[in-house]
């Protein structure tokens, strides 16, 4: 399913460079088909701006044996039509929807009662799924677009993701230690990972991708991503506290309220963030129907006669539907399977040192008043970040209190010297979220992070093989400087 630019021309140069991406991956191109429409039933507002939607079906090619690998390579097909058009035009207006041989995707700028009216294929009575992801919802970090208009190709998902900007920075950052012996060679064709202006559900879907191709499966990624409170859990089980620990080397999470639902074609779940901060109730019929939803409401119409089960999705919990095995697979099953897949307590204690581990006979020096007085100055530190900042931390253990907006220059305007910091605001949606943080919130939140070279995030084995050094927090005493330093 593919989003085509409504200028003829610049749609003939995505058509061809769709064609020449097959062509060059080996595949076959069987035909191009017109996808039926009602455009009558879109908003005044976006019938300038609709797409052409077309639909074009790919036969698997000789050099395939099985179908996860043609995956893969429809994957390398999809970003290889990007790659292929010219460079200097912007092509926001050309996007694949999907191109899977699993799944297949129809959004648009729509009202969710009119979906089914504009895509006619939805009124032919021989049209039937097994599984249906829907998302209705307004963008709150981008403007609203066709491409942007949810789901996305593995997922639909309520909330935002506050870390968005670090988290696409780190897939960036790993482009070049990353290797995966099932994309080979393949894997360089598919940079950039992140798609150009995403939201951050787009952000989010495109590096769930590159690790369900690389390997993983669904729910193993998806736990990567959205981890469950483990920290400081003692009520968690051991094993699974060290996947957890594990695997944070290897990937940081996707933190903020979120609310996933997400399916491969063969498996459909449902996860929720580790503070459990936007709602997902669910019911199961008494004819093997499975209905879980953001809004209670949906479920009204159900009779109470036919419901098995009604519960809610709880923090960190994930809800899985296997379509292979018919069955409902519980969050316990599922992750302890996963979880001793690899003794992965002997691995951490292989690769992981911990700065608290190993002592040093030093003291805090604290400089002298005048110096540190030079030192603060030279940072950007003013008599305002001391009394109304640090001192109600320090004497209260007190949040300092502030407005929401910020009415000062930016770092980068302002004719002060601000601190580095300062420089380096990250962006995210300003909504309704509680504030959190990690005293009052220890049990859903962990400071913890590494020194050292980052593993290789797609060979799930490679934590196990370098050494990093743990940190409780990304504060460091000058005690835990002179500690590195001298860490040989």
């Amino acid at each position: 399913m593919v989003f085509l630019p409504s200028d003829q021309r610049r749609a003939k140069l995505a058509i061809n460079s769709i064609e020449t991406a097959i062509k060059n991956e080996k595949q076959e191109l069987i035909t191009w088909r017109d996808v039926p429409v009602d455009p009558s039933v879109l908003g005044e507002t976006v019938k300038d701006n609709a797409p052409t939607i077309k639909q074009f079906f790919v036969q698997m090619g000789n050099n395939i044996s099985s179908e996860n690998e043609f995956l893969r390579k429809l994957y390398v097909i999809r970003k290889q039509s990007l790659h292929l058009l010219p460079q200097d035009d912007d092509w926001d207006d050309f996007y694949i929807v999907s191109l899977s041989t699993r799944t297949i995707i129809f959004k648009g700028m729509v009202l969710a009662p009119n979906l089914s009216k504009f895509y006619l294929d939805f009124q032919n009575p021989k049209f039937k799924t097994a599984i249906a992801l829907f998302h209705q919802r307004f963008s709150t970090n981008t403007f609203p677009s066709w491409r942007l208009a949810q789901p996305f190709r593995y997922l639909c998902h309520n909330g935002e993701i506050n870390t968005v900007k670090g988290n696409s920075n780190w897939m960036n950052a790993r482009r070049y230690s990353m290797k995966s012996d099932l994309l080979k060679d393949d894997l360089d064709k598919l940079w950039p990972i992140i798609e150009k202006s995403p939201s951050d559900s787009a952000t989010f879907d495109n590096a769930l991708e590159l690790l369900v191709m690389a390997g993983y499966s669904l729910p193993h990624a998806m736990m990567l991503m959205i981890p469950e409170a483990w920290k400081d859990n003692e009520l968690m089980d051991p094993k699974r506290r060290s996947f957890y620990e594990y695997y944070s080397a290897l990937m940081e999470p996707w933190d903020g309220p979120a609310a996933m639902a997400f399916t491969d074609g063969k498996q459909i779940a449902a996860t929720l963030d580790r503070n459990g901060l936007r709602p997902a109730r669910y019911i199961v019929t008494d004819d093997d129907l499975v209905i879980m939803s953001s809004e209670v409401g949906v479920l009204q119409n159900i009779p109470e006669n036919k419901i098995l089960k009604k519960w809610r999705l709880q923090p960190g919990k994930m809800l899985l539907v296997d379509l292979e095995e018919n069955r409902i697979i519980s969050d316990e099953e599922l992750k302890n399977s996963l979880v001793n897949a690899n003794c992965y307590q002997d691995w951490i204690e292989d690769s992981k040192i911990s700065i608290k581990s190993f002592s040093l006979e030093t003291n805090n020096q604290i400089p002298e008043s005048k110096l540190l007085l030079d030192l603060q100055q030279a940072h950007g530190y003013n008599k305002e970040d001391l009394k109304f900042f640090l001192e109600p931390m320090i004497i209260d253990g007190q949040d300092p209190i502030g407005s929401m907006g910020r009415d000062i220059p930016l770092a980068a305007l302002s004719d002060k010297n601000r601190l580095l910091y300062d420089y380096f605001f990250q962006n995210f949606a300003q909504v309704t979220n509680p504030p959190i943080d990690p005293i009052r919130e220890e049990l859903v939140m962990s400071l913890m992070t590494f020194v050292g070279p980052r593993p290789n995030l797609l060979d799930p084995k490679s934590g196990s093989k370098q050494k990093l050094l743990e940190l409780e927090h990304p504060i460091l005493t000058n005690i835990d400087v002179e500690k590195i330093r001298s860490i040989e």
